[in-house]
């Protein structure tokens, strides 16, 4: 079973930093692409209508230039009717200035644009390309991307009219190679290309160096759980996280849980090894009398009650003991179940106090009300009365020849201090601290005989500070006894 387990774990996917890498540069790459569809498909647009644009603004200035003619052109006057201003024209020897003065002229120069003029009859008169291209309409047609030659370009032609007779003169066709489009487009689109490769590397290293950065803290997690599955009584936490965010609080979480499953596990271990050490001597007991009866007791009727007697008195005190138990491994999960609990501090002495009077009518109880007012306290109410009445009833059990117990309640440093205080036996220096220890009795004759078990201190101890309280003894032999309960206050 373990090494299916382990070959399940070696065959596990890959990581999630590996996975939030791959999802954060695949969405970089979609974004891009979808930017770079966009701008592509953009700037070519664009060229494309500029392009087209100027094949059109070619056509309309051969067009106004050629109106002026009130003849049918020839080979003679084309060119004068062409030119803007022929006096300028004539100034000039060479085509070169003549481009610097008349931008149709320095259009018609280029290698991308042909201007193609015919007569009447369809025959060409003039022409700025050494190939013949032959008139493709005698109606006028829109500027269209046209194949001629293996070159892509707009092509439009236009009959020609005089302006002032309007007559027929002949017609234009203007061929606007597109080759600086095509090339652009080709640059361009090769450009988005090696950005997108650029993109898509430095977005995945990026990414996974983030991945790898902001998940650090739960891998810290990852392998604590590691090593708590390895070791499940491991102290190990979850180091502080200082990034503030969900992980900080999941680390958090994690940590309280751990800790409460620590607090479960021992109070199990505690339950158990104190139960099966105190419950080792009464049943040890109750198997004497019973073996004694069985060999020879069961005869003789004295024997006989004694023995059913012993046995009794030791269920009655098994019986008490778990129940204090219980009550100690509860005490132990307050903190847990109720820790948001309040209650009236007043009222709980005094409804506590009134029924020790009742239930000790030998005894003298005085109260010390220092408080002005009631306060409420951080415990729940029911934790609170047994706190004092376990303290209330180890005053009564111990007290002597002086039954008088005092209590008094005041207010200290935001803090309900409560001092229980008995003039019994005592307890001696060196055995003080001890008093709270579980099971532990100043005299275990007495105790035994008052039906103590030596866990009533610990319920109270535990209780106490499961609500973020304290609690002191002090005490001199043959004295009495004071114990001071400190529970915070309830801020207002």
């Amino acid at each position: 079973m373990r090494k299916k387990v382990k070959q399940q774990r070696e065959l596990k996917g890959p990581s999630l930093t590996l996975k939030w890498a791959f999802a954060s540069s695949f969405f970089i790459f979609v974004v891009f692409t979808i930017f770079a569809v966009i701008t592509y498909k953009s700037t070519v647009n664009l060229i494309v209508a500029r392009e087209k644009s100027n094949a059109q603004q070619m056509m309309r200035d051969t067009e106004l230039r050629l109106a002026v003619a009130e003849e049918a052109f020839d080979a003679g006057n084309i060119v004068n009717y062409l030119i803007a201003d022929p006096i300028k024209a004539n100034d000039y020897g060479d085509n070169e200035n003549l481009y610097e003065i008349d931008p149709l002229i320095a259009e018609l120069g280029q290698r991308l644009s042909s201007l193609y003029v015919y007569d009447v009859y369809g025959q060409t008169i003039f022409k700025t390309e050494d190939q013949n291209l032959a008139l493709s309409s005698r109606e006028e047609t829109a500027a269209e991307i046209t194949t001629i030659n293996d070159e892509a370009g707009f092509l439009m032609s236009k009959p020609l009219y005089s302006s002032k007779t309007k007559e027929l003169l002949g017609y234009g066709q203007v061929f606007y190679k597109l080759n600086n489009f095509y090339e652009i487009r080709n640059r361009l689109l090769s450009t988005l290309i090696i950005l997108e490769i650029v993109s898509l590397v430095l977005s995945s290293g990026l990414g996974f160096i983030l991945s790898s950065y902001f998940l650090k803290p739960l891998k810290v997690l990852r392998d604590t759980m590691e090593v708590i599955r390895k070791n499940p009584q491991s102290t190990v936490h979850v180091p502080k996280i200082s990034s503030n965010d969900e992980l900080a609080d999941l680390a958090e979480i994690f940590n309280e849980m751990l800790d409460r499953m620590r607090l479960y596990i021992e109070s199990q271990e505690h339950f158990v090894e104190d139960v099966s050490h105190e419950l080792r001597t009464p049943v040890a007991v109750i198997e004497g009398h019973l073996n004694m009866l069985n060999r020879w007791g069961k005869d003789d009727p004295e024997i006989l009650d004694e023995s059913i007697l012993a046995s009794l008195q030791e269920i009655s005190r098994m019986k008490s003991l778990v129940q204090e138990m219980l009550d100690l491994s509860r005490a132990e999960q307050s903190e847990i179940m109720y820790k948001n609990e309040i209650s009236n501090g007043k009222e709980v002495i005094y409804q506590v106090f009134n029924n020790f009077k009742i239930l000790y009518p030998e005894f003298v109880f005085t109260i010390d009300d220092d408080l002005p007012k009631e306060e409420q306290v951080q415990i729940y109410r029911n934790h609170f009365e047994q706190l004092i009445i376990i303290i209330l009833d180890n005053a009564v059990k111990y007290s002597t020849k002086r039954k008088e117990v005092h209590i008094s309640i005041s207010k200290s440093h935001n803090q309900f201090e409560i001092a229980i205080q008995d003039f019994g036996e005592g307890i001696a220096e060196e055995e003080v601290q001890k008093v709270f220890n579980r099971f532990y009795r100043v005299d275990k004759a007495r105790a035994r005989n008052k039906g103590g078990n030596g866990l009533g201190l610990s319920i109270a101890k535990q209780l106490v500070e499961n609500y973020k309280g304290r609690i002191s003894v002090e005490s001199s032999l043959g004295q009495g006894t004071i114990f001071r309960i400190f529970i915070p206050i309830v801020a207002e």
